[in-house]
C-alpha cells in the first residue's frame, strides 16, 4: 500500500472518532477504568512489597562482646562480622552507649541503675547488625556467636518468618486480585469495542462488497481505537499521578511515626513516573487499537 493511501486509511480513523463520538467516547472511558483498575492495584501491590521489605531492616541481630574486651578485639571481631557475606550494616555500641540504651527502655528502673551502675563498667561493647536476607538471620547470628570474643548474639527468627509469611501472603492476594481485574477489564473492553464496531456493521459490510480487502477495513479502526486508547491511557496517568501525589504528601507528614514502625518505605512517584506512563499509554494504545481490529473479524467474514 501506498504512503498516501496509509495516509488516508489514518484520516478516516481520526474522522470516524468524530462521526462516532458518543461510542468513541463510551470506549474512552470503558479503557480509563479498566487502566486505572489494574495501574492502581499494581502501584499498590509494589508499596506494600515495599513496606514489607522496610519493615525488616527493624529486624537486627543484637552482639554483645565479652565484658572487658579489649579494644583491639573488639575492633578484630567487627571486622570479622562485616566480612560475613549476609551481613549489610555493623554498627558500634559503646558501654556507654548500650548503658544509656538501657536507662532510656526502662525508666521506672533508672535509679535502681544509677545505684548500682554507676558507670558502665560492667557492661560490655556491643553491635547492631543488619542482615541482607531475614530468612538467613538465625544462621547469621551463629556465625556470629562463633567469632572470638562474642558473648553472645541474639535475633528474632520469629519475626522474620512472619516478615517472609507476610510478603507472600501480599505477593499471592494481591496477584489473585490484578489478575481478576485484568481479566474483568479485557471483558469490558472487549464488549464494549464490539457495540462501536457493531453499530458500523452496515459500512463495513457495504465496503466488503464493493471489494475493499481486510486490511483496508481494518486499518481506520486500528487508528481510531489506537487514539482512544491513547487518550485513555493518558488520562488514566494523570488521574494516577494527582492522587498519587496527594496520598503521598499525606502520609509523609507522618513520616516519623511511619518510621518508627518501619513502614516509611512509600515509593516516591517521581522514582516510578516515567515507567507508570509508559505503561498507561502504550497499554492503552495497544489495547485500543487490537480490540478494534479484532471486533471487526465478524462483520467483515460476510
Amino acid at each position: 500500500m501506498k504512503l498516501s493511501g496509509v495516509k488516508y486509511l489514518a484520516d478516516q480513523g481520526v474522522e470516524n472518532i468524530w462521526k462516532n463520538k458518543m461510542m468513541a467516547f463510551a470506549t474512552f472511558c470503558v479503557l480509563l477504568i479498566s487502566l486505572l483498575l489494574v495501574g492502581v492495584s499494581i502501584l499498590f501491590y509494589l508499596n506494600m512489597n515495599s513496606m514489607i521489605l522496610g519493615l525488616t531492616d527493624q529486624n537486627e541481630i543484637a552482639v554483645y562482646m565479652n565484658v572487658g574486651a579489649a579494644e583491639d578485639q573488639v575492633k578484630a571481631a567487627q571486622e570479622a562480622i562485616s566480612k560475613i557475606e549476609n551481613v549489610d550494616k555493623v554498627t558500634f555500641i559503646s558501654k556507654e552507649e548500650g548503658l544509656q540504651r538501657q536507662k532510656e527502655k526502662l525508666p521506672s528502673a533508672k535509679e535502681i541503675i544509677d545505684d548500682y551502675m554507676s558507670d558502665a563498667e560492667f557492661m560490655p561493647d556491643g553491635f547492631s547488625v543488619i542482615v541482607k536476607n531475614n530468612d538467613s538471620i538465625l544462621d547469621t547470628a551463629n556465625e556470629i556467636t562463633a567469632i572470638q570474643g562474642v558473648q553472645s548474639a541474639s535475633a528474632s527468627p520469629q519475626v522474620a518468618e512472619f516478615l517472609k509469611e507476610l510478603r507472600s501472603v501480599v505477593s499471592l492476594i494481591a496477584g489473585a486480585i490484578i489478575i481478576a481485574l485484568a481479566v474483568v477489564s479485557m471483558i469490558m473492553i472487549s464488549n464494549t469495542t464490539k457495540a462501536s464496531v457493531f453499530a458500523r456493521r452496515e459500512e463495513i459490510q457495504i465496503m466488503k462488497y464493493v471489494g475493499a480487502t481486510n486490511a483496508f477495513i481494518r486499518m481506520p479502526f486500528f487508528v481510531e481505537g489506537m487514539i482512544t486508547g491513547f487518550f485513555a491511557g493518558t488520562g488514566a496517568f494523570l488521574i494516577t499521578w494527582g492522587v498519587y501525589r496527594s496520598l503521598y504528601k499525606v502520609m509523609m507528614k507522618k513520616a516519623s511515626l511511619m518510621n518508627a514502625f518501619g513502614f516509611g518505605s512509600i515509593i516516591p512517584f517521581d522514582k516510578i513516573m516515567i515507567y507508570v506512563v509508559i505503561a498507561y499509554v502504550v497499554a492503552g494504545a495497544v489495547i485500543g487499537a487490537l480490540g478494534s481490529v479484532i471486533s471487526t473479524r465478524k462483520h467483515i467474514d460476510v
